[in-house]
């Protein structure tokens, strides 16, 4: 495999964007490797939705579009990270604050953790942020199925 791998797609600051920005990401990691039937998968799609929503949610209204980028370097580190123009970070709620919301960062922090992985927030030349999770790369070997040899 090369160095490293990288895709990009830009999606509006919408609802609809966070299943979209989802779905990109599942498949280009499939194509990369990772099967999207597994627990690794299933981990990196619910921390994708939140970086998602946390984007469409939290900027007001002033980042009009987002940019989900996906890079794989040395088939070793996996970085995802979503990218928004609203300067305003994102916040840590105490764990006393009871509220419906406001628990994504929470969330991306913990997943992100058990897969051996770190959390980053920093600012973008333009006046924005990027929130971004870096995992090692572990691809899981597929489970045989009856009537398969392993290869």
């Amino acid at each position: 495999m090369a160095d490293h791998l990288e895709a990009s797609v830009t999606l509006p600051s919408d609802p609809a964007s966070v299943s979209a920005a989802r779905a990109y990401v599942v498949s280009t990691l499939a194509e990369w490797g990772l099967p999207p039937d597994t627990d690794v998968a299933d981990t990196i799609r619910l921390i994708v939705s939140e970086l998602a929503t946390n984007a469409v949610q939290h900027t007001f209204g002033q980042s009009p579009t987002f940019t989900v980028d996906v890079r794989l370097d040395r088939d070793e580190h996996l970085r995802i990270g979503v990218t928004d123009s609203h300067p305003r970070f994102p916040k840590r709620l105490p764990a006393a604050v009871q509220q419906d919301n406001g628990r994504g960062m929470v969330i991306i922090r913990c997943l992100t953790a058990e897969c051996g992985g770190r959390l980053r927030v920093r600012p973008t030349r333009e006046g924005g942020k990027t929130v971004a999770i870096e995992l090692p790369w572990r691809i899981p070997a597929r489970p045989v199925t009856a009537g398969q040899q392993e290869p």
